[in-house]
Parts: C-alpha cells; structure tokens; sequence
C-alpha cells in the first residue's frame, strides 16, 4: 500500500478543454506498441488500432484529458497498477466523447481476453472510477450481472477490498457494506446480480456489467437491464469474458459484431440514426485478443495475441506452460484452447463435425418448391420434443428444411436455456401447450409439405411406428403405400450414413440456410462407436437442456435418400391399362 501523503482529495465537477482528433499519450502508447511489430499481437488487435487512428481523424471526438489524469490517479489505492491495455480501453471507453454534445464515442466496450489477462480486475477498476466523484454525475447506478452469485462478486469484492485496505482515506467518499457500495457525494451505488431477469424491470443504472459472456444462451438478461438506459447521462456497459463453449448464443453474435466493424464493414452499413454523427459502429468498442489460428498455440511466442498482460506476469507465464504441457498431453485440450487461447475447437471425437462445418451449412437456401424430397422424422418422447424435415439433393450438395415441436408442459423445459420463444416466432418451431404433442401434429405439417414438394418417401424409427401409424395414414403415408411409403430406420442404417454425414459436413455440402435451431441441435450430437463392430453411430451430448431430434430426422432422411435418383412410384390405381 502507497503512503497516504500522496493520496489526493476527491473534487466532484472539473472542466476540460476538448482537442478534437488528438490521440492523448495515454492511447497513443498502446497504438504504437500494436504497430510496432516488437511482440506478437493478433489481427484483430492491428485492425483495432487503425480504427481507433480512423475514428480520431475524421469525426469531432475528443479524450477530456483532465478526467483520464483523475481516473488514473486512483491507482494509489489499488494492489495493481493497470496494464498498458487496460489504460487504452479506460481512456476510450470513459473518457472519449463528442465535441458537439459531450456523449461518450464508445458507451459499449466489448472486452475478449484469454483467462488470467486480469479482465475482471480491470473492471473493478473502472466500476471505480465511474462510481467516483470523479464521475460527478448524480446517482450514476452500476450493476454488474453474471450467471452466478461468485461470478457477479469477483469485480464488487474487489472494489470492497480496496475501501477496507483503504477505510481512513476513503470513508469520507463511500459508504459500503458487502452488498452495496455508495458514493457519498453522488448516490451513484455499486451492486452486483444474478442471472434472474425477474424483478428487475425499472432500473435507474448509469452502467451495467456483464462478466463472462460466453456462458449467456439468450438475451434476457441484457435486454431487461438495458431497457432503463437514458434515464441517467452517459450510459454504458461492459463485456468481459473469454471463449467458451457455447455457440450460437450471445458472445458468437457479438464477436461477428466486432468483426464487422474491425474489417470496415461497418462503415458500409447503413448509419446509426441514434447517434449524433451517424456512426455505423453504434458506439461498440471491441477489444479481441486471440490467436490468429489454433496452430500459434505451439509458439509461446504468440500466447501474448490471446493474453496482452502475459509479459507483465511472470507466475501466470509459468502456470500457462504448465497448462500447455498438459494440453500436449492431451489433458483439457479443450479448455486450454479456449479459455487460455481464445481459439475454441471442439472435440472430433465426441462431436459430429466442428462448429465452423456448422456455420458453413448456414448458407441460403435455393428455391425448392415442387422439387423431389424424402422426409425424417425423429422423436425421444411424444412428451418432450419432436422434428421433422425435408431433404433434397441437387449434385453433391443436399438442402435440408426442418421443423420441431416442443412440448410446454416437457419436465425437462425449466432446463433448456436456449432462445426457443424466438425460433417459435421465426416459424422454426412450433410449442405445444398439450400433455404431448399429438401426433397429428406431424402429419398435418406432412400434408402441408407434401402440397409444396414431391415427397417420394417417409423415414422414420422402427420403434416409433406405433405412435405415428394412424395419424401417418390418415394423410396418405403407410408403409405399404405405394409412392408414400415409409422407411423403418434401424441403428445399422445410422451406421451405415455414419460416413456421408461426415463428408457433407467435411465438403460443406449440407445446407440448412441461417437455422439456429439446427445448429443447436447438430452442436449436440456425438459420435459413438459400437464396441463390437467398431461402426459409428449418434447420441445426444448433453440429454436433459439440450436436445438432437432436428439433427437426427436430418440422418433419417439421409437414409432413404436413393429415392431421390427415382422416378416417382406410380399407385396402381393411377394406371392405365391397354389390351391389344
């Protein structure tokens, strides 16, 4: 701890003299070490810079210069010092504004960086700064959110530690205790919370927080903590996390955000019509270490892409190589790749096909009606979730169109955490408040595809049959329909497609078009292999908050698709018959 006789009084209310397009030394420094080439810095952090360089040259933004030197200074009172990174993002993100009004450039600041880069130090903080005097505005309320209750305290408990290292010189200022933290002069209160959205409608918060991304499924969160911003001036939020496991959700749609601005997308998008210069970035400030490509990680040298404090940290540069041992092991490989590199891959051997292979399939569909298709249809339980969907083949490439039900009454849906009221509104899915969903269910969407698209054949699990056979056969589908007949699935049928579903995949010739559903369902699918015959099959990853069923009516389709290279089947009683 630093003597107090450097310590300095709080003054709440300072001016500052705004110099549009000057990039103080507090920035600059950070962009010149990017730029240097001296260390290894990952692609999008050389995209960040010159962004920030572009932003600086042509809109009216200024860094107030008097209000980053008070910030900074109460570093004394904190056990670190920030890194030169850390100091770049403060200075973007609460001290950059517009010359014509003073309203932040950056309200948003999206931080990925690999696990032990200190992100949750760093917004401790600046949750500090922002709860400060220093701050001034009147009851500028923090909130920091995460999917759990020691999640949510690591960057609050900070901040207490700090104020009981620092009670004598700090109680004049703050009032805490171990659930809320207030500035005296302001009212501005520092809390944090949970994952439940529920009662906290009505938010008054200047800032809101939200730790470890990667683990948020849905919205829900951030949308209800969000919806009382501009009742304080100047709000913001923060982003902290590292990668994860969890696609599709929250942190993929952000990473593409960020991309698009790095890459100069953006700047082609149509502009914000919310901010004052029409910026097409909305205010995001995206700050991506990661390695360039999952090779780099048997480079140290390039650990610093992923982990800009790495050089400053010598114990955690010893913990990484022994973690990165046990990855050449083959021990958490995973999870080191991930959370350690920011370069997540999953596992070949439990997963069907890598996530990238997934969004590959995301392409847009062609046009298909009256084209020739077979139909899967998969199920666990009647009482849980069911689908269906249409495949059709065109060359190499097959088209698949699927459609689920899900039971609301299911014992497993408190368990699922993925956006199923979006899908249903997107027409994906359709939710059934029933005991089960009836089988008609099923065969009415039959017989509306079957008005759309040749349908040459059914398929569908043996054991299933039972169930569906009335409902199936009251819209013209029976095993010994001709032209309609179904197909009774066995798992050597599974093993037999085992190998085409991995080269469509390989080759990117399955295409589902921008399908959340099915990348959800395909994201939960493992491989298994028979211990006697040594084939491959499929079974679920995670069976309770997950579900396939979409995925595999994909590889009950796939097993009757030679139906497809044959003309339609002819019912007798459509032909005509000549006596000569």
């Amino acid at each position: 701890m630093r003597s107090s006789e450097r310590r300095e009084s709080f003054v709440a209310g300072f001016d500052g003299r705004p110099f549009a397009h000057e990039i103080p030394p507090e920035v600059e420094t950070y962009l010149k070490d990017v730029e240097s080439g001296r260390k290894a810095f990952c692609r999008d952090q050389k995209r960040l810079a010159a962004y920030v360089r572009r932003c600086f040259a042509r809109e009216e933004i200024y860094v107030h210069r008097e209000q980053l030197r008070r910030y900074l200074s109460l570093q004394k009172y904190f056990p670190y010092d920030l890194f030169p990174w850390e100091v770049f993002c403060l200075a973007l993100h609460l001290c950059t504004y517009y010359v014509a009004d003073n309203t932040p450039r950056w309200d948003d600041l999206f931080l990925l960086v690999g696990r032990g880069s200190g992100k949750n130090g760093y917004l401790a903080f600046e949750d500090f700064c922002a709860l400060s005097p220093y701050n001034g505005i009147r009851a500028y309320h923090i909130d920091i959110c995460a999917n759990n209750e020691d999640q949510a305290r690591t960057s609050f408990d900070d901040i207490w530690r700090v104020l009981e290292d620092n009670r004598e010189a700090l109680s004049r200022h703050f009032a805490w205790n171990k659930e809320v933290i207030t500035c005296r002069s302001t009212g501005a209160q520092l809390r944090f919370r949970t994952n439940s959205p529920r009662g906290k409608d009505g938010l008054r918060s200047g800032k809101v927080d939200f730790d470890e991304v990667h683990e948020y499924e849905n919205y829900a969160n951030i949308e209800v903590y969000t919806t009382g911003f501009g009742k304080k001036p100047h709000p913001r939020r923060t982003f902290i996390t590292s990668n994860g496991f969890v696609r599709d959700g929250v942190l993929d749609a952000y990473l593409r955000r960020s991309e698009e601005i790095l890459s100069g997308a953006a700047e082609n998008a149509a502009p914000d019509v919310g901010r004052a210069d029409g910026a097409p970035d909305s205010g995001w400030l995206p700050f991506l270490c990661r390695l360039d490509a999952p090779e780099e990680v048997d480079d140290p040298a390039m650990w610093h892409k992923a982990n800009p404090s790495l050089e400053y940290l010598p114990a955690l540069q010893r913990e990484i190589r022994k973690e990165y041992a046990a990855y050449r092991r083959g021990e958490s490989a995973l999870s080191f790749l991930a959370k350690r590199m920011n370069v997540p891959r999953t596992d070949t051997e439990l997963h069907v096909t890598d996530w990238e292979n997934l969004v590959a399939a995301s392409r847009p569909l062609p046009e298909l009606t009256g084209r020739p298709c077979v139909v899967g249809i998969d199920y666990a339980s009647m009482r849980d979730f069911a689908a269906a969907g249409c495949l059709f083949r065109e060359g190499e490439t097959r088209y698949f169109l699927p459609h689920a039900w899900l039971c609301l009454r299911s014992q497993d849906l408190p368990r699922i955490r993925a956006p199923w009221r979006d899908w249903a509104r997107a027409g994906l899915l359709t939710a059934v408040d029933d005991v089960e969903i009836a089988p008609e269910h099923i065969a009415r969407w039959l017989e509306e595809q079957g008005a759309r698209y040749d349908i040459r054949r059914v398929a569908l699990d043996l054991f299933r049959l039972p169930l569906l056979r009335r409902a199936l056969k009251d819209v013209g589908f029976d095993v010994e329909t001709p032209g309609k007949r179904l197909f009774l699935c066995r798992k050597s049928g599974e093993m037999k497609i085992a190998p085409v579903v991995e080269s469509l995949f390989s080759r990117h010739n399955i295409v589902w078009g921008d399908n959340p559903l099915m990348r959800w369902a395909a994201n939960n699918t493992k491989l298994e292999r028979d211990r006697s015959s040594g084939n491959l099959s499929f079974g679920k990853i995670e069976p309770k908050s997950r579900k396939n069923d979409p995925f595999m009516a994909l590889v009950a389709a796939l097993q009757v698709e030679e139906e497809l290279d044959a003309p339609p089947e002819m019912p007798l009683e459509d032909l005509e018959i000549f006596t000569f």
